[in-house]
């Protein structure tokens, strides 16, 4: 086997100093989505939101997700407001939902047969329910094509994944079952178990269909290989035909992000915006608490001119931008934000042994820092090393302690976020001291670039529980030299495991991190591995029976060198 490795050399410039505060034209976004998660009802307090349908309707969009107690509604895809709902069901899982005849019609997974929901003013939270599947379906999903209803449903380690026509008047079904997906761990390594896919002796679940047509291709994409992994990615086949056959495509797995802040981007929608941009929504993995603790991300999807469906997950939980306007590619999206934050030094008023400084900071949504009360002395503060042009942040809350359950009214987090350039004059750069909202994963883009060296975070007010928090992420630009590029970069196909692939290169000079891109054609390196403190990482999620091309880019605050 012949292995390609693609070193370009063009390197990004970095950006020249700016004197003055720069308003911004446009809209960010970053993940975990900014939404208010609800707690479940149940012991360990916790919170949990995944799974989620995202459609269209009279010019808004409404996003459904798992256990949320409710949905939410959106003019732009970026900020999001929650109907909260008790008429449809909140305590079960993946819900599926359609236009038809101007109506949305919604169905969850069951045991039983599935009750069918619909509604014609989503705003106004009345929904009814008349109709019934006639029979018991898991993780359903309706798709319209040609004035005909399909469904398509399994979640199951053992079971293949099922399609059917239905009718569009009784929901009965039409015409035979047909078996559109049986897993295949032993060639396709994405679906092997485990956060880093060594989990071989357990069976994947494959679950979470989700329907597109593109140029008369219909794209059949699907969850594995379980929802607590980091791995837990959405893979595509593809047909001529709704129910099939579908062969499987060649970029696999098409939404996959198993490293990072947020890892994870399986059982998805994939959905277009006004102006034609897709974009692909999955569930994040925290499973700390309880293995259901989950979360959305948000990713651009593509298809390339050859019909190539896949979703960018490059920098995918670092700021991206909601255009209004057609895009072409992830360019179009990254302003170039990069992570000024990563593993800087680090004090607190107080801290839990077991929750200590370093992990606000350390890049793993699973670790956070907990203060020793929730009390309004508490405090982080962050030495950046250097003065920075800060264009946003985001303040990720954990839940320590508390002792919220179900979706109760009047959660709030109030903080102030104040900067300086000594760490003896504070200004205030975020005052969320009367916020009324329950925002757990807090992103704020500035209204202005600021330029400061140390950030501090002051509680105010947290729900329940001590204050505490997984992720204090500062974005923005610096003005120093951008990384080397990375030398000796080798790759070792494992012989025994084609599904596996190691990695290793040169520590690169000044860098931060690095993204590996890779795929199974030269110009279609459509998958991303983010790494940041080590040079080497092993990659199971490969197709066995595939060749793939690797490149590498080093990434530090200031920039990053192709």
């Amino acid at each position: 086997m012949k292995y390609l490795l693609i070193l370009s050399l063009a390197i990004l410039a970095a950006c020249s100093p700016q004197t003055n505060p720069v308003q911004q034209e446009f809209k960010t976004v970053c993940n975990p989505m900014n939404l208010s998660y609800r707690f479940r009802p149940e012991e360990p307090s916790r919170r949990e939101a995944a799974d989620p349908t995202v459609i269209e309707f009279k010019g808004a969009y409404y996003l459904f997700a798992s256990k949320s107690g409710g949905y939410w509604h959106s003019l732009d895809l970026a900020t999001w407001n929650f109907i909260e709902n008790n008429e449809i069901p909140t305590e079960d899982y993946a819900p599926t939902a359609i236009v038809l005849r101007d109506t949305i019609f919604m169905a969850v997974s069951s045991k039983k047969n599935n009750k069918i929901y619909k509604t014609a003013d989503p705003l106004s939270g009345h929904w009814i329910s008349n109709d019934t599947l006639d029979f018991a379906v898991e993780d359903p999903f309706f798709y319209q094509d040609n004035n005909q209803l399909y469904l398509y449903w399994g979640c199951s380690n053992v079971r293949p994944l099922y399609a059917s026509e239905i009718d569009m008047n009784s929901f009965s079904l039409r015409g035979e079952t047909q078996e559109v997906i049986h897993q295949n761990p032993a060639e396709y390594g994405w679906e092997v178990r485990g956060d880093y896919n060594t989990e071989y002796d357990n069976a994947p679940w494959l679950e979470g269909c989700w329907v597109n047509k593109h140029q008369g291709k219909y794209y059949l994409q699907y969850s594995a290989p379980g929802t607590r992994e980091k791995s837990y990615s959405d893979g595509v086949y593809v047909a001529n035909d709704p129910l099939g056959p579908f062969t499987l495509a060649a970029h696999n797995p098409f939404a996959y992000k198993p490293e990072g802040f947020a890892c994870g981007a399986g059982h998805g929608s994939t959905i277009a915006d006004a102006y034609g941009n897709y974009w692909h929504l999955g569930t994040i993995s925290i499973s700390v608490k309880h293995i259901f603790e989950r979360r959305i991300g948000f990713y651009p999807a593509f298809w390339d001119k050859d019909g190539i469906m896949h979703s960018t997950t490059k920098y995918g939980d670092y700021p991206i931008i909601i255009p209004n306007n057609k895009v072409d590619n992830f360019d179009d999206l990254f302003p170039g934000w990069m992570l000024l934050s990563y593993q800087k030094p680090v004090q607190v008023s107080s801290e839990l042994s077991e929750y200590t400084a370093p992990n606000v900071n350390d890049e793993e949504i699973r670790t956070y820092w907990s203060a020793a009360t929730n009390n309004p002395d508490e405090w982080m503060m962050m030495d950046l090393t250097e003065n920075y042009d800060i264009y946003a942040l985001q303040v990720n809350f954990a839940e320590h302690n508390t002792k919220i359950y179900g979706r109760q009214p009047n959660l709030k987090y109030q903080y102030i976020i104040e900067a300086s350039n000594d760490s003896k004059t504070w200004h205030t750069i975020v005052d969320k001291s009367n916020n009324q909202t329950d925002n757990s994963h807090d992103y704020i883009q500035l209204p202005q670039k600021v330029n400061y060296r140390y950030i501090r975070i002051k509680n105010i007010h947290v729900p329940s529980g001590n204050i505490a928090i997984c992720g204090f992420r500062v974005f923005g630009k610096g003005q120093g030299q951008l990384p080397t590029q990375v030398t000796n970069f080798t790759t070792v196909r494992n012989k025994t495991d084609r599904r596996s692939v190691t990695l290793s290169w040169d520590k690169s000079a000044g860098a931060t991190g690095y993204n590996i891109s890779f795929g199974s054609h030269p110009d279609k390196l459509y998958h991303n591995y983010l790494v940041y403190a080590d040079t080497t990482v092993t990659i199971r999620s490969l197709n066995a029976n595939q060749e793939y091309y690797f490149e590498i880019e080093a990434f530090n605050e200031n920039g990053i060198t192709k």
